[in-house]
């Protein structure tokens, strides 16, 4: 008997009876010809393809499925059964079969599925199983006796630790009753009160051991207990007991030396000079330390502005409190407000799990070094201009103000004014700033400096390198006073260190000094007469000139100047305190 006669009717019935059984089934089905055009579009193909039938019936599988390569299979003439593809956002499994008829092909069916939903579930599973494996991995590892119980009190889980304590397997006891595996217990008490225990005394086997039994909830109810031994014996407490107090005693060490490390390392008595202008700063310097105003320190590279910074926070009522250095051009852009303002917990990928203090914070009480100020991103100093105005700081990820209480010295070798007219630096920070200002002079406009600073140098040098006494013959030091020192006091120490290295003599030469110092030696006069026709210092020597004029026909009558002169008042200070005028002499 045939379907036909089973079904009864016309042709275009049985087509009916067939389109509603493949509308019927839960996958998708979708069938082409040889031609590659559909010629089978489901209900299911619809929902899980989102494309109406109407619209794919007699098309090409190509244009209505453009993800698919379902008509290589009549190419091929080879069935593909679990075909994996991917079609716009989800996962597709589908078991691809050639049609035959009379012998031939005619064409293709494919009975697909959406497993996105599987896959994920799949993948979560593996996940489960990985953190479950790791887990059980820790609780084994333990050296503590672990065991968990459920809110019965029946045992669930019993490590490696507490096994081979009882002399047993885990496989042998799971499912039997806290009370018939391990004497003494309250596991199952606590399981069903939810109140936890700790640090209890509890004999098994002879030991007296201290245990903590915790209760753990689940969906808001209390759902078992899990149970650790902490000693294998109370004897193991005292001696513990003893490891800690020594441990204390080591952390207590090392915070004071934390301490120590961000206290500031130098005075005004490690600022050696002759030089008046010199002179003219250390007693600048000491006044502000009298105070708690911003200081901004200015100078080349090399010059001693940090020296001069230790030294301020030395001389003020803060020097208990800590001196927290920062060099803004070395951290990078993206975790220089982390690092000032700090953060909370989970403010960022990679953050401490208990956030961090920022600098400011660490400062309080204290004073903050700001190097190379300059190189601070225009973001930043907004932030760092709302610090100074409000004395407080917001952590990154925080939502609440700590105020501080802190003492800010800036550094920078950059022209900062200049910096403002360029729009590089913000003008309102630069005037926070610049409340005092210190312009430290370059090492060759002080070279009667050389001399004492070179001994000092050497003295400090050779304790540091246990090394004998050393000290620079007469030719060494007018060699090094004629040298023009880019790079300042920290040049001349490298240069000394390099010396001292390299003779095993008391007395060093020139012969022991870097090459530069005698090929400069040639080039001084020329350089001289080079920098008579520089415009720059022609410029600058006018200007000094001039004010200094004024100056004297005024009394030193700073104000009555500067209106001869046709600037304002500061702009008058800042002249004067940039070329080193001894005000002293008017």
């Amino acid at each position: 008997m045939e379907i036909k006669d089973l079904i009864g009717g016309s042709k275009e019935e049985l087509l009916n009876w067939f389109e509603a059984i493949v509308d019927s089934v839960h996958n998708g089905v979708i069938a082409i010809n040889n031609d590659g055009r559909i010629i089978i579009f489901n209900q299911s193909s619809e929902s899980l393809l989102g494309i109406k039938k109407g619209k794919a019936l007699g098309r090409p599988i190509e244009k209505v499925i453009p993800e698919t390569d379902f008509k290589d299979i009549l190419s091929s003439k080879k069935d593909q059964p679990g075909y994996h593809l991917k079609i716009k956002d989800k996962e597709i499994y589908s078991n691809r079969t050639l049609i035959s008829y009379e012998g031939d092909v005619v064409g293709a069916i494919a009975v697909f599925q959406d497993i996105t939903e599987l896959n994920r579930i799949k993948c979560s599973l593996e996940r489960a199983e990985d953190d479950l494996g790791i887990l059980e991995a820790i609780i084994n590892s333990a050296y503590e006796g672990i065991i968990i119980v459920d809110n019965e009190g029946r045992i669930t889980k019993l490590n490696q630790a507490y096994q081979e304590f009882l002399g047993i397997k885990e496989e042998n006891v799971l499912g039997n009753h806290i009370t018939d595996v391990i004497e003494n217990t309250r596991m199952h008490i606590v399981a069903k009160s939810g109140k936890e225990e700790i640090g209890h005394v509890q004999r098994i086997q002879g030991y007296d051991m201290i245990a903590s039994r915790i209760p753990f909830k689940r969906d808001g109810r209390v759902a078992g207990a899990v149970g650790k031994v902490l000693f294998q014996d109370i004897k193991e407490l005292n001696a513990l007991a003893k490891r800690l107090e020594s441990l204390e005693d080591k952390l207590d060490y090392y915070k004071n030396e934390i301490k120590s490390m961000q206290k500031s390392k130098y005075s005004f008595d490690n600022i050696i000079t002759r030089n008046k202008r010199m002179e003219y700063l250390k007693e600048v310097g000491m006044r502000a330390a009298e105070s708690s105003s911003t200081v901004l320190i200015q100078g080349e590279s090399g010059t001693g502005k940090e020296l001069f910074a230790h030294a301020i926070h030395k001389a003020s009522h803060r020097k208990y409190g800590a001196f927290i250095r920062v060099n803004c051009a070395a951290i990078p852009e993206n975790l220089l407000e982390s690092e000032l303002f700090g953060y909370e917990k989970g403010a960022f990928t990679g953050a401490n799990a208990k956030g961090k203090a920022g600098k400011f914070e660490l400062a309080h009480g204290g004073t903050i070094f700001l190097d190379e100020i300059g190189e601070m991103p225009l973001d930043m100093q907004v932030k760092l201009l709302r610090v100074l105005q409000e004395r407080e700081v917001e952590r990154v990820g925080g939502g609440k103000t700590i105020d501080i209480d802190i003492r800010v010295i800036a550094a920078t070798n950059e022209d900062l004014e200049e910096m403002v007219s360029e729009g590089k630096f913000r003008k309102d920070l630069y005037y926070r700033l610049n409340v005092i200002r210190l312009s430290i002079p370059p090492l060759r406009d002080r070279l009667n400096d050389i001399p004492l600073l070179s001994k000092a140098i050497l003295k400090n040098l050779v304790e540091e390198l246990d090394l004998g006494p050393k000290e620079l013959s007469t030719k060494s030091i007018m060699a090094l006073m004629n040298y023009d020192w880019p790079g300042n006091v920290r040049e001349l120490r490298n240069f000394l260190e390099r010396a001292i290295n390299l003779t095993s003599e008391r007395i060093i030469h020139p012969s022991h000094l870097p090459d530069i110092l005698g090929a400069n030696q040639n080039k001084v006069s020329k350089i001289k007469k080079e920098e008579n026709w520089n415009l720059k210092n022609i410029v600058v020597q006018t200007e000094v000139n001039t004010i200094k004029q004024v100056l004297k026909e005024t009394d030193g009558n700073r104000t009555e100047a500067a209106k001869l002169l046709g600037i304002h008042r500061t702009s008058l200070y800042n002249k004067i305190d940039s070329y080193g005028i001894d005000m002293s002499n008017f």
